[in-house]
């Protein structure tokens, strides 16, 4: 098991910056892959940005490609989002979660921090 915990997020306004934090434990993770999930009122939860815990290629989605960050603290495993230049869009639970790099599904997730971007 995986368990992860985040924190980091609140209110704040258009053009702000925040960054998540997500403490993890349970399992050595050089074979995991993590990454951060958002949910939407009324929408299904999205992508929004992954990483091997051993490094590697980063990935986004389109729609915080430039603005958002993911990266590690590898020997305090804790894996953060930094948010950039935040938009009323970027509303919304943001979910840290983890797998086995060679696992389809994502396997492993928290409970969820809400981010709500005021205009």
């Amino acid at each position: 098991q995986v368990q992860l915990v985040e924190s980091g997020g609140g209110l704040v306004q258009v053009g702000g910056s925040l960054r998540l934090s997500c403490a993890i434990s349970g399992r050595t993770l050089d074979r995991y892959k993590m990454g951060w999930f958002r949910q939407a009122p009324g929408k299904e939860r999205e992508f929004v940005a992954s990483m091997g815990w051993s490094g590697g290629i980063t990935y986004y989605a389109d729609s915080v490609k430039g603005r958002f960050t993911i990266s590690r603290e590898y020997a305090k495993n804790i894996m953060f989002l930094q948010m950039d230049s935040l938009k009323p869009e970027d509303t919304a639970v943001y979910y840290c979660s983890s797998k086995l790099a060679t696992a389809g599904a994502w396997q492993y997730w928290g409970q969820g921090t809400q981010v709500t971007v005021s205009s």
